[in-house]
């Protein structure tokens, strides 16, 4: 549904358009603005069926991610990660963003800019793409700070982990060796993804700051240019390749971002 579709008007003729949608399904709107869009929706059974659906996920998103804002804080991280108290403070601020952002609308008010992807070709659904990049921004926040299982295979049992993730997922699947780019992996888990499992591989600079690779094939078949999104501290280069999504997350600069996206995109060119 996009928002030429929905630029209809309420009963005194102010247009109704997606955004609008938007705040009216996060509780954003009151008084007579809330009224034009509850009466717009009353008549369009479309709209209020996709407004119940970003309702279910910021419900789902919130159940997920309320119980890390409870958890203690742990006396030592590993990895050698930044002092506790500032590391805290992203944490908190991520998942805040994560749960406040749970619509497609905390795409849209990222930036988005396109970058053609290594040998051209055709681009499938943005929206599509969209979709598994705010899940995969969501799962960096969840498990780029745990300090006790951050991933379920470690990077000393690398293979197992490739084998296991493969059969998952029905497809050749590996983890880029980043060395060179400064970063190492730390192993990977099995996610559960809009349309069928994930996987997420979860790498680490000697600083302690760790960037995850979210695999999917809820959006493949093509391929798509860069593209690249950020709310808050948590930054998100995606992109569609053969018969997987890619969306590559952290709270790292944009250029360090790229660089290493860059490398994935080169080492797993026409994988699967």
């Amino acid at each position: 549904m996009s928002d030429d579709n929905l630029r209809l008007v309420a009963g005194n003729g102010t247009p109704i358009t997606e955004a609008d949608l938007h705040a009216y399904a996060d509780g954003q709107l009151s008084g007579e603005r809330l009224a034009e869009v509850a009466g717009f929706l009353a008549q369009q059974p479309l709209a209020r069926e996709r407004v119940e659906q970003w309702r279910q996920q910021n419900r789902a998103l919130r159940a997920l991610l309320d119980p890390v804002l409870d958890e203690p804080l742990p006396l030592r991280l590993p990895l050698a990660p930044p002092p506790a108290a500032r590391r805290w403070g992203a944490l908190a601020a991520g998942v805040a963003i994560a749960v406040a952002s749970a619509s497609a609308a905390w795409f849209v008010r990222g930036e988005l800019d396109g970058r053609t992807a290594p040998g051209g070709g055709t681009v499938v659904a943005v929206a599509d793409a969209m979709s598994f990049a705010r899940r995969a921004a969501v799962a960096h926040v969840v498990y780029a700070a745990d300090a006790r299982r951050p991933v379920e295979i470690g990077a000393d049992q690398e293979q197992q982990l490739a084998n296991w993730l493969t059969r998952r997922l029905g497809a050749t699947v590996r983890a880029p060796a980043l060395k060179d780019v400064g970063y190492e992996l730390v192993g990977g888990r099995l996610l559960p993804g809009g349309q069928g499992p994930v996987a997420q591989f979860m790498y680490a600079a000697p600083s302690g700051q760790r960037l995850t690779l979210y695999v999917t094939r809820e959006a493949s078949g093509g391929r798509t240019e860069f593209r690249f999104t950020q709310d808050g501290p948590v930054r998100v280069f995606y992109w569609v390749e053969g018969n997987f999504g890619y969306a590559l997350s952290g709270e790292v600069e944009r250029g360090t971002l790229q660089r290493v996206a860059d490398e994935v995109c080169r080492q797993l060119d026409g994988l699967g």
